[in-house]
């Protein structure tokens, strides 16, 4: 796999950070799809306990979140953490290391090579952005992450 790409016949080369934070990208994605795809083994193999029984879903999939929520006493926010031991809950392992992702190569591989080229601006991008990311992610703003 080449890292040029050609637009109007001019050439254009990727930086050596834009190959590292894309091939970490992608196998850190890969790896959060197999760990989704095993805890959902896990899950529908009936292999670890779930907090809400498979026979139990469809008596609440017509139900408002807010219902859903009161209903199946579910934790709201971050509160799903201390249910990991549970096997529907174990599934948002891969789906948080999926969603965490693009933060975590900017951090681990743009960061580090701006600070190294003294690029102040773009090292100023790079922590805004992961900041924003994190933020949103937190629940702290009430936008409805977890």
């Amino acid at each position: 796999m080449s890292d040029d790409y050609e637009r109007d016949g001019d050439v254009f080369h990727a930086s050596p950070e834009q190959v590292k934070y894309a091939n970490m990208l992608f196998w850190g994605s890969w790896l959060a799809i197999g760990i989704m795809l095993i805890t959902y083994a896990i899950y529908v193999g009936g292999i670890i306990e779930p907090y809400i029984p498979l026979n139990e879903i469809p008596k609440y999939w017509s139900s408002p979140v807010h219902e859903y929520v009161e209903k199946a006493a579910m934790p709201v926010g971050w509160g799903w953490t201390s249910l990991l031991g549970k096997g529907d809950f174990l599934n948002f392992i891969g789906i948080t290391i999926l969603a965490a992702m693009t933060a975590v190569c900017f951090l681990i591989t743009l960061l580090p090579a701006y600070i190294k080229q003294k690029d102040w601006i773009f090292m100023g991008i790079v922590i805004l952005e992961a900041l924003v990311l994190t933020l949103a992610a937190s629940g702290i703003l009430g936008s409805g992450g977890h």
